[in-house]
Formats: structure tokens, sequence, C-alpha cells
């Protein structure tokens, strides 16, 4: 037995060096899924509100409407000096709409002539609903300057035509708007930016090292390393053991590389560790036995690879690593809970966006592990068959 388990972790040591040996691993297994992580965080701008751009004088009128347009905790405002610069921010997604407010403002408003105030968005994204915004905010700002030249207007002096006018707008009936959000949220408001790419971008790149692996174990058997090593008292169990371990300790260690490497670096937040953890390991187990079967259903590592690469990116955006399943039909959700991405995808997301621990998981973690099972015995199965024919 001790004898056994030595060969194991030889041949799974064995595995390791030739891993990394290959230098193109350091950049698909470490470097991308970080860099990927970082992409998707940033399309979020610092978070999930809405930005939109303002270019405004320095007028009271004018700053009374940006602040009117900072107080609402629904968009984050970010200022520009120029029209030009504020016209390619919005072009280049930086913020989803602009306001421009013209230089003249407070004199077009006192003499009662038209003042046009800008608004840019693009096609696509919030630009409806921040224009809606914008204009509330500037009927709410230019109101006051309304009322009082209408009654300056009745022969009221300019000062007592404005305090009339501000008793007026603050004495008139309110409304009372009361927001209650219902159902659960895709992406609570205090979700990190980076978080939202982060798991997803972990499942996705775990799966495709685990089939990458198989490419290693044709390898194996090509160069007649599988059939020396039966030819010493080592048995084709033996063999596929350490196979499986050292797919299973790659696989693991890109995936707790991801999880540590985006806390130092991105602040990104797993939820409980040990529950993090555990799905890891899981999944790892999942890469592990997908390798396998694969490296014994082709004939070469370049079929393997190729075909692994498309069943990895196609159950990645079936199981919810590339969009939401939320988002996904009913139909559509129900084939998604065929692939392992889905089980993890949601598992993460109980912890992330859901505050879950780890016995809300126990359900995922026990689908996976029937994964990681069956795949891991129909690779085991198939291994022995493809070692021991003559």
């Amino acid at each position: 037995m001790v004898d056994r388990g030595a060969k194991v972790l030889a041949i799974a040591a064995t595995n390791l060096k030739r891993f990394a040996r290959d230098r193109s691993n350091v950049f698909f297994v470490f470097i991308l899924p970080l860099g990927l992580v970082f992409l998707i965080g940033a399309q979020f701008g610092g978070g999930f509100l809405p930005e939109i751009g303002v270019v405004a004088p320095s007028s009271a009128t004018a700053q009374a409407m940006v602040e009117d347009l900072e107080a609402n905790d629904t968009i984050t405002v970010v200022r520009y000096q120029s029209e030009a610069e504020l016209l390619a921010a919005v072009e280049d997604g930086t913020v989803a709409a602009g306001m421009v407010v013209p230089a003249d403002l407070d004199t077009s408003l006192g003499d009662g002539t038209q003042a046009q105030i800008g608004f840019i968005a693009r096609s696509d994204g919030f630009g409806p609903q921040l224009q809606s915004l914008v204009a509330g905010v500037v009927t709410q700002t230019s109101a006051p300057i309304d009322v009082a030249r209408f009654v300056g207007a009745q022969g009221v002096a300019p000062a007592t035509a404005e305090t009339l006018a501000a008793a007026a707008l603050s004495d008139g009936p309110s409304i009372a708007v009361a927001v209650e959000t219902t159902g659960e949220e895709l992406f609570p408001s205090d979700l990190d930016q980076f978080s939202v790419g982060a798991a997803t971008q972990l499942v996705l790149f775990m799966f495709l090292t685990g089939l990458a692996g198989s490419a290693a174990v044709i390898q194996t058997r090509h160069l007649g390393v599988a059939t020396r090593m039966l030819g010493t008292p080592t048995s084709a169990a033996t063999i596929v053991a350490g196979e499986a371990l050292g797919r299973f300790v790659i696989v693991l260690t890109q995936g707790l590389y991801i999880v540590v490497a985006t806390v130092l670096i991105f602040g990104v937040d797993w939820g409980p560790p040990l529950a993090a953890g555990a799905i890891v390991v899981v999944f790892a187990a999942v890469g592990a036995g997908a390798a396998l079967l694969f490296g014994t259903l082709f004939a070469n590592d370049q079929q393997a690879g190729g075909f692994g690469v498309m069943v990895g990116l196609g159950l990645a955006a079936i199981g919810g690593s590339m969009l939401p399943v939320e988002l996904f039909s009913d139909s559509m959700r129900t084939v998604s809970q065929f692939t392992p991405h889905f089980w993890a995808n949601d598992a993460f997301a109980e912890l992330t966006r859901r505050d879950g621990t780890f016995t809300d998981i126990a359900g995922q973690l026990v689908v996976l592990s029937s994964f990681a099972i069956v795949l891991l015995v129909l690779a085991s199965w198939r291994m022995r068959i493809v070692l021991t024919r003559r």
C-alpha cells in the first residue's frame, strides 16, 4: 500500500514538472484570468451606479443644477472641463451620459429667453433614463426663477418677487415618493465591481485548464510511458490515480491562486473562506475528471485541445460564466443545470451576492461532487481499457 501511494505521488509529481516546463502555462493559467477579471470589473466603472458627466459654468444656477444631480444617490456625477472632453468620455463609454450647461444660463433665465441644456448619450445603456432625470433636475432648479419672473411681471419688486416665489414653492403641495425593492437583486448595490467577474472567470478557467491537461494524458500514452509503467509492478489503477492527482493539483493550484490574487489585488470578497475553498476543491476534482476522460477519448492532443476549448467555452456560456443565469429563459435555465458550471457559479453567487454560508451551498457541493465522481469513474474505466488494450 505504501509502495502504491508512493507511485501515485511520483506520477503526479511528474505531471506537475511537465506542466511547469511549459512557459505558456504561466500566461494562460496565472496571468490571463486576472486580466479578464480586471477588464470585466473596469466595465462597471467603480460600481453599479451609472455615471453622468457634467460641463457647467461657475454661475450659481448652474452649480445648483450640478449639486442637485450629485444629491441623487442613483447616479455618480463626474465633472469635465470642456464639452469636447465630455463627448469623448461618452463615446468611449467612460460615462453613460453627459449634461452641458451653457455659460449664459443665468442671463437667459433672467430675461425670459430660452436656455438650452445639452444632453449627450449613446443609443444604448442608461441614456433614456438619465435624460428624464436630467430634465427633472433642470425643471426643479429653474422653477424658482420662472416663478419669480412671473411674479415680477405683475409689477412686484424683484426682491419681493423672489421671496414670494420661494414661499409659493415651499408651501405648495408635495408628492411623496416611496421606493420599495421587491424580489431579489441580481447584483447588490454594495457588491464590489471586481467581484462581478471573479467567480465566473474562476469557474471558466479552472475547467479550461483541466481540459487542456488532457493533452498531457494523451502524450503519456503516445510516448509509451504508461505502457512501460504497466510492465513494472504497477497496476492500471495506480496509473489512473497518479494522472488524476496530477490534474487535480494543477487545477486546484490555479483556483486557489485566482482566489488569493483577486483578494490581494482587487479586494474581492469571496464570502466565508471555508465555503469558498470547498467549492474550489470540488470543482478542481470536476476539472481533473474531465481532463482524464478527454485524454482517453481522443487519438491525439491536437484533437483534444481544439475540442476541449469548444466544450469548455460552450459549457461556460450555458452554465452562467459569461451571462448570469438569472437572465436566461426558464427553459435555458433548466438546460444550464446539466452543467457543473451552473452549480459552481450558483454556489459562489450564494456566498458573494446573497451572504450565504457553508450550509447554504451544501446542495451545490453535493451536485458538484456527483459530477466529479461520475467523470472520474468514466475516465478510470476508459483509461483501463486504453492502457490494457493490446
